[in-house]
């Protein structure tokens, strides 16, 4: 018998359709919640980490291509893009040369099969918000399905719940509001419930990658699948060096009780320890989110825990409509996918380079990927043709939504491959052929446009 709370919950998420698995593993974390369990890592317990290079392993060609041919891909595909005032799947969003997130990952995998004879499936992990509009523009890939494996699967959902005494909450204003994914955390839930992971096996498969959509540098690369095939690890994540930008994000440390990798989220970081979390020389490492785990491995782990993986619970506390701070506060109980790290003793991290690792998450990283500072390669990867990355910070007042992004880029982004910096404050327009070089600062009182061919300097 569990607590009228979890009892309303399971009920709610049962008549909802929800897999058995993921109300069971709901109701894991549930019970943690009714426990006090916060999910919080305290500095005293870890310690920093040292990590080999992806620059420094051999890997044979004959293991590249031989690794390629028995993995399967999973990309993370159950964000709306809210953040960014989009209303629908984030990976529809227009990145380069007319091409969505979604044709640059179709034609990426689609090069590779040919080029390795790679069966090479590809599916996506979508949310019952995100799957019909991403079906719908994957159906002019005629040939990007795998037969046998579904070219989706649905990430879990689970009710949201009040923090005043855990119940699920009730909003009848927006029903849908009354729910929430369960990070993405949950796909090994929804791997096992929907039985793909059984289905990967059977049909001759050794290893999954998995990324996120809207990191276009996380290609299946041959070597990479090589590297993680010879290394006998179950488990591995592709890691890079911390940048500034980074000092507020999770970090990769090694658990001082039992001396596992771990992964530490902001979330997870108590306020008298988020000094150490930004000190980028102590904590140097932080996740790519792409992911490799071995099928069987993640399948027995899986087995002997009923399901249950036991990843580390994020208790992130909200609003239960996320755009009116006035609604009641709500618990979503969420899971890391890389926290699975810990789960397994031999896992393994590898340093990899910034090239892949492009994600997406504000329309500064847009403008920076739209620009010049990438070219688009005839096999559909990303190729860093600028010295750096430049920092980019829009104003939020203008630049934060897409629809207004767009508005005052009209005839399409300045060239970013001579700049280190960009910050803009206020309503500035750019019009055709602008450069930008070097740390540029603007400072707009009232609405400006800069004109066609500028080149903007510090001194400009």
């Amino acid at each position: 018998m569990g607590s009228t709370g979890l009892n309303k919950a399971r009920d709610k998420m049962a008549a909802a359709g929800v897999d058995e698995v993921a109300i069971e593993t709901f109701a894991h974390y549930y019970r943690l919640l009714e426990h006090g369990e916060t999910g919080m890592i305290p500095e005293s317990t870890i310690e920093p980490v040292d990590i080999g290079s992806l620059k420094d392993v051999e890997v044979s060609d004959e293991d590249a291509a031989a690794a390629l041919r028995t993995t399967a891909i999973i990309r993370l595909n159950g964000g709306l893009g809210t953040s960014m005032g989009m209303d629908r799947a984030k990976s529809l969003l227009c990145v380069r040369r007319g091409l969505s997130f979604l044709d640059i990952i179709a034609r990426q995998v689609l090069h590779l099969r040919k080029e390795y004879d790679a069966p090479l499936p590809l599916m996506f992990m979508n949310s019952f918000r995100t799957s019909g509009d991403t079906m719908a523009a994957l159906a002019r890939y005629e040939d990007l399905p795998v037969e046998g494996l579904p070219l989706e699967f649905l990430q879990n959902k689970e009710p949201k719940l009040l923090v005043k005494d855990l119940s699920p909450v009730s909003w009848v204003k927006d029903p849908d509001l009354e729910w929430c994914p369960p990070g993405h955390g949950d796909l090994y839930t929804a791997l096992r419930g929907q039985g793909l992971l059984e289905r990967l096996i059977e049909a001759g498969y050794d290893r999954v990658f998995v990324a996120n959509s809207d990191n276009l540098g996380a290609v299946p690369d041959p070597r990479v699948a090589g590297w993680f095939a010879t290394s006998g690890a179950p488990f591995g994540i592709e890691a890079v060096r911390r940048r500034p930008s980074d000092q507020k994000g999770g970090h990769f440390a090694r658990r001082r009780s039992d001396g596992r990798i771990i992964l530490r989220e902001t979330a997870q970081t108590l306020p008298a320890d988020r000094e150490a979390l930004g000190n980028l020389e102590r904590h140097r490492f932080c996740s790519t989110n792409n992911v490799w785990f071995d099928l069987r491995r993640m399948k027995e782990a899986l087995d002997v825990r009923d399901g249950i993986l036991g990843l580390p619970l994020i208790r992130n506390e909200k609003t239960v409509d996320p755009s009116d701070p006035s609604t009641p506060k709500v618990i979503q109980v969420e899971t890391a996918m890389g926290a699975a790290i810990e789960v397994f003793p031999d896992s393994t991290l590898i340093e990899v380079g910034r090239d892949r690792f492009a994600p997406v998450k504000t329309t500064n990283d847009l403008l920076v990927l739209r620009s010049d500072v990438y070219d688009l390669r005839p096999d559909f990867v990303l190729d860093q043709v600028a010295p750096e990355l430049p920092y980019v910070e829009l104003d939020d007042a203008y630049y934060k939504v897409v629809a207004e992004f767009d508005k005052r880029f009209p005839t399409g982004t300045p060239s970013m491959k001579k700049a280190s910096k960009l910050i803009v404050e206020g309503d500035v327009t750019f019009g055709a052929h602008v450069q930008v070089v070097g740390d540029v600062e603007l400072h707009a009182g009232l609405a400006e446009r800069i004109p066609d061919d500028t080149v903007l300097t510090a001194d400009s």
